[in-house]
């Protein structure tokens, strides 16, 4: 695996966050990168089956943190989400998430936020913040 995704066509690489309702995880990593790259890679977030709104104590245990997550809505997952992304991340969707060749494909495997109270979601929030330090690391060589 290389040590640093390819760049989009906007000169930064791209990351596709993917988890099955688009409403915890996935949505809590994406706060995550695009507040910790600052804009230095595009940020994508999708579900195989999207729930009709955020994870209410995802988004809770995001603003303790000072994070805003409340403007985002659970997205379909799509080929061409995918296919414009240089690394895809996925959180338990399995065999719901389209291969691309080429393609940088991590499997995270974290505890589901949903019915969960907001100690488990801090844990599970804090977890991702230390993956998506990794992987900016990865993605951002020095």
């Amino acid at each position: 695996m290389p040590a640093s995704a390819p760049e989009t066509a906007t000169g930064k690489p791209s990351v596709l966050f993917v988890c099955v309702h688009n409403a915890g995880r996935s949505q809590m990593a994406a706060g995550w990168l695009t507040h910790l790259a600052a804009g230095r890679i595009e940020v994508r977030s999708a579900g195989s089956a999207p729930a009709d709104q955020i994870n209410p104590v995802a988004v809770e245990a995001m603003a303790e943190v000072g994070i805003d997550i409340t403007g985002e809505r659970p997205k379909v997952l799509t080929m061409d989400a995918v296919e414009a992304s240089d690394a895809v991340i996925t959180m338990g969707c399995g065999d719901a998430c389209p291969i691309f060749p080429g393609k940088r494909y991590e499997d995270w495997t974290l505890e589901d936020p949903a019915g969960q109270g907001i100690e488990a979601v801090r844990a599970i929030r804090d977890e991702i913040k230390g993956r998506v330090g990794k992987l900016i690391a990865e993605l951002l060589p020095a």
